[in-house]
């Protein structure tokens, strides 16, 4: 079977499944493993060059919905008679069934169940490593203009509990939220995580976050409690989010890690 993916997660989740042989192309933000990044680019994300996937002659085409604006590349897709599978889970539950799903689909069914199996033992090791632990409230500056952070409904509200915190927006339905300021200042974050998609993490300033207008309130910040971490770990959801999670211990819970 010929491959391509046309978004990180699922070009992560088909080399767990053993996929790395049969993957022919690559969209420009797949940077991870290491091991395809000698492969042929199809584009971004968000706007991949039909053309160039047709010359890789794909049995499949691997796409998402995870981002606004993803849903372009699907209809060219359908309109061009491209196969393709789409991906769109919104928390860890959904991840696992969409690695069964394309893992039955490309013929890696026992790799799959071996996957989820690894994913869930991990999810109730870290339960136990946090067990009993006051929850650590945190603040996922996923956005800096405008505001925005995960909702309810998003992998990394199950995330920061796995790692013994709580999304302090966890309450608002949907998988992203735009706050404003002072709705961050008055839920009083005690740790704020920052992870900008698209953006390296060198990029990210903390003395701007730290300087927004009355954030000099917020625990966290006057704490020195700000945190930049890897988008590949926390922004895809494939199962690198797990490896995430586990980093996470050590920043909200030092004593556990």
């Amino acid at each position: 079977m010929r491959i391509v993916s046309i978004c990180p997660s699922n070009t992560e989740i088909a080399w767990a499944l053993g996929l790395g042989g049969e993957i022919v192309g690559i969209d420009d933000y797949s940077d991870w493993p290491p091991e395809l990044q000698h492969l042929p680019r199809v584009g971004s994300d968000l706007a991949v060059d039909l053309d160039a996937i047709r010359a890789l002659r794909p049995d499949l085409v691997l796409a998402s919905l995870t981002v606004p604006g993803m849903e372009r590349n699907v209809e060219a897709l359908r309109a061009a008679g491209i196969p393709h599978w789409v991906s769109d889970p919104k928390d860890p539950t959904g991840i696992l069934q969409e690695i069964r799903e394309l893992a039955a689909l490309t013929g890696r069914r026992e790799a799959g169940e071996r996957l989820v199996a690894e994913l869930e033992a991990r999810t109730a090791a870290l339960r136990a490593r946090v067990a009993g632990l006051a929850p650590v409230r945190v603040f996922w500056d996923w956005w800096p203009s405008p505001l925005m952070t995960p909702g309810r409904d998003n992998w990394l509200t199950a995330v920061t509990r796995w790692a013994g915190g709580e999304n302090v927006f966890a309450d608002q339905p949907g998988p992203q939220v735009r706050p404003r300021h002072e709705e961050v200042v008055a839920r009083a974050p005690e740790v704020i995580l920052a992870c900008w998609p698209g953006v390296p993490t060198e990029k990210i300033d903390v003395r701007r976050i730290a300087g927004r207008p009355g954030w000099d309130r917020i625990p966290a910040v006057r704490e020195g409690r700000i945190h930049v971490v890897e988008e590949g770990l926390y922004c895809r959801p494939s199962q690198r989010l797990w490896d995430g999670a586990e980093a996470l211990v050590a920043l909200l819970h030092p004593e556990a890690a």
